[in-house]
């Protein structure tokens, strides 16, 4: 509860390919910077790999149309169905948790994204689930199409590649991390990147206003401090 309090009154930054943290990502994260009209690009890996930050990030970069499982179930249907498509991008994240109807319209999309992909209409299409397009639990006639141009896995951070982000981000902020707060961190609280990362910008303001160097004891003292 204390770590979330912290991180709701310090919110993450918003994604972006930039600070997302690559690892062993790094073909991935080029394919997206590259990404083109015209251009289908597959995601996948387990929860927590930085899928959904890696989806957000390009529909910024491009002004793109990000769907969620928790969107309009609609809205992913109209843009299949418009006379006019305008979008230069198209994400579909957690294209596992599609129902019927939604993996309808992702088929629907995809049939005008490879009829449009050589003229004035193209437009580019990132998509992103939990598993292989092989392996994926939805409708044979999608489960082929996920796999028409790029796909790519995501790999997991090992502790190594997280303790050297955080270095990296505190030392941004001029901060020097004792290895005792970095592992604690890895062991102790959410593994996410991006709130990770927070709680170091966090920590950064609490010493601050503590007149305290950032120590152990500091860390937990922000954690404490809010507590219901």
């Amino acid at each position: 509860m204390a770590q979330q309090l912290i991180l709701d009154l310090h919110p993450a930054p918003p994604p972006s390919l930039d600070n997302f943290v690559v690892g062993r990502n790094a073909a991935a994260l080029e394919a997206l910077r590259q990404c083109e009209r015209g251009r289908a690009i597959y995601l996948w890996g387990p929860h927590g790999v930085g899928r959904s930050h890696l989806l957000h990030a390009v529909c910024t970069s491009h002004e793109g149309y990000f769907h969620a499982a928790e969107s309009d179930p609609g809205s992913l249907q109209r843009i299949a169905t418009a006379d006019t498509f305008s979008i230069p991008l198209v994400a579909v994240d957690d294209v596992q948790l599609l129902d019927a109807a939604g993996q309808a319209a992702l088929f629907t999309i995809y049939n005008r994204w490879r009829e449009s992909a050589a003229t004035r209409h193209a437009f580019a299409l990132v998509l992103a689930g939990d598993r292989s397009p092989l392996a994926m639990e939805v409708r044979e006639d999608l489960r082929t199409r996920l796999g028409w141009d790029l796909v790519f896995r995501l790999e997991q951070l090992t502790d190594a590649e997280r303790a050297q982000a955080l270095c990296s981000r505190a030392a941004q902020r001029g901060l020097d991390l004792s290895p005792d707060v970095v592992a604690w961190l890895l062991t102790h609280h959410d593994r996410d990147m991006s709130r990770l990362t927070a709680l170091v910008d966090a920590l950064d303001r609490y010493s601050l206003a503590r007149h305290r160097a950032i120590t152990l004891p500091l860390l937990k003292d922000l954690l404490a401090s809010s507590e219901p």
